[in-house]
C-alpha cells in the first residue's frame, strides 16, 4: 500500500487516511462491478489504487442517483424521499468540495479529492458525469443519435477521459483523450443495448426519438412482444456502433503504459462481447440478461497480455474515423 496523504487545511476531524480511502474503494468496486475489477488488477499498484477511488466516487454518485447504495439495495427511507433532483444537487454539492480540496467526511468523495490532486485531471471532467446524473433526474429523453452520444459522453466518455488521467496520459493530449473517450462511449453503447428491458422497467429509454419513429414503433411501446424483431435492429445497431468506438479506442494504447494497456485491451474485449452478444441474440436479447462468464474474462485477461506486448504494431496506425461523434474539445 502506497503512504498516506498528510492532512490538509479544511480536513474534518477523523478525516480517513489515504491507505482508508483505498480500502473503502477496495470494497465499494468488489461489490459493485466484477468486470472492473478483474480489469483493475492488471494495472500497477499506483494506478490500480487511483482506479479504485475513481470507481468509487462514480459509483457512490450513480447509487445516490438513483436512489441505491451499493449493491442495489433502496437508500434509507427519509434518503429516498429525498426528490431525485435534490440528490443530484447534494452530490455536485460534494463533488465541487472535493475538487476545492476539502474533505467532506464521505469516504467516496474525499477519495476523489486525492485522485484529483495526485493526477492533476481537469476539474471539468468530474462535472460531465453529475450533469449526467442531472439529466437522468431531469427524466430527459433522447430525440437523435447527437443526444444520445451526449448523454453517453456524460456518463461514461468523461469516465474514460478521467481514467486516462489516472493512468498518466497528459490532459492536452486530445488524440489519446479522444481515444478514452471512444472507450467510454463504447461501454455506454454497449449497456444501453443490454439494458433495454431493465430501463424500461425503471421508466427510462435512451433508444432515440428519431430512432423509434424510423422503425415506426411508439416511444414507451418497444418492449412489447409485436415489436420485439423490430427492436432487434436498434440493438443490432447500438451494438455496432459500440464496436466501432472500441476499435477505435484501442488506437489510443500505444500511449500508455504496458499494464494499462493490458487493462484497458482487456476490459474493450470484456465489455465488447457483451454489445456482441446483444447482436448476436437478436429478438431474444432482452430474454435474460446477457452477461460475461468468468471464463470468457479470463480468456480477454489472457488475449489482452498479447495485444498489449505488441499494440505498437497493432494500433499504432488505427486511425480514428471521421464519422465517429467526437466529445466536445475544453471539456
Amino acid at each position: 500500500m502506497t503512504s498516506d496523504a498528510p492532512r490538509r487545511p479544511g480536513d474534518r476531524p477523523g478525516a480517513l487516511s489515504r491507505a482508508e480511502l483505498v480500502a473503502h474503494a477496495r470494497r465499494s468496486i468488489a461489490r459493485g462491478s466484477k468486470s472492473f475489477a478483474a480489469a483493475s488488477k492488471l494495472f500497477d499498484p499506483r494506478t490500480r489504487e487511483r482506479a479504485w477511488l475513481l470507481y468509487a466516487w462514480c459509483r457512490a454518485g450513480d447509487d445516490a442517483a438513483d436512489g441505491q447504495e451499493g449493491g442495489g439495495r433502496l437508500l434509507p427511507e427519509e434518503q429516498a424521499a429525498v426528490a431525485a433532483p435534490a440528490r443530484v444537487a447534494e452530490i455536485a454539492r460534494l463533488t465541487d468540495l472535493a475538487l476545492a480540496g476539502v474533505r467532506t467526511g464521505h469516504p467516496a468523495y474525499d477519495g476523489l479529492s486525492v485522485v484529483v490532486v495526485e493526477t492533476g485531471m481537469p476539474h471539468a471532467w468530474p462535472r460531465e458525469l453529475v450533469a449526467g446524473f442531472a439529466m437522468d433526474a431531469a427524466e430527459w429523453r433522447p430525440r437523435t443519435e447527437d443526444d444520445l452520444m451526449l448523454y453517453c459522453y456524460r456518463v461514461a466518455g468523461a469516465v474514460g477521459l478521467m481514467m486516462a488521467a489516472v493512468m498518466g496520459v497528459d490532459p492536452a493530449d486530445d488524440a489519446t483523450l479522444d481515444r478514452a473517450c471512444d472507450l467510454g462511449l463504447a461501454f455506454q453503447l454497449a449497456n444501453v443495448a443490454r439494458d433495454l428491458e431493465e430501463d424500461d422497467a425503471a421508466g427510462r429509454c435512451y433508444l432515440p426519438l428519431d430512432w423509434l419513429s424510423e422503425i415506426d414503433v411508439p416511444p414507451g411501446e418497444q418492449l412489447r412482444p409485436p415489436y420485439r424483431a423490430r427492436l432487434a435492429v436498434l440493438g443490432r445497431r447500438l451494438a455496432d456502433r459500440a464496436e466501432e468506438y472500441e476499435a477505435s479506442a484501442r488506437g489510443g494504447t500505444p500511449a500508455l503504459s504496458l499494464r494499462s494497456a493490458w487493462a484497458v485491451l482487456a476490459a474493450a474485449g470484456i465489455y465488447g462481447d457483451v454489445a456482441r452478444e446483444v447482436r448476436a441474440r437478436g429478438p431474444a436479447a432482452w430474454d435474460r440478461r446477457v452477461v460475461t462468464t468468468r471464463g470468457a474474462k479470463l480468456g480477454w485477461i489472457a488475449r489482452a497480455a498479447a495485444q498489449a506486448a505488441r499494440r505498437r504494431t497493432l494500433y499504432a496506425d488505427v486511425p480514428r474515423p471521421p464519422g465517429l461523434w467526437t466529445r466536445p474539445r475544453g471539456r
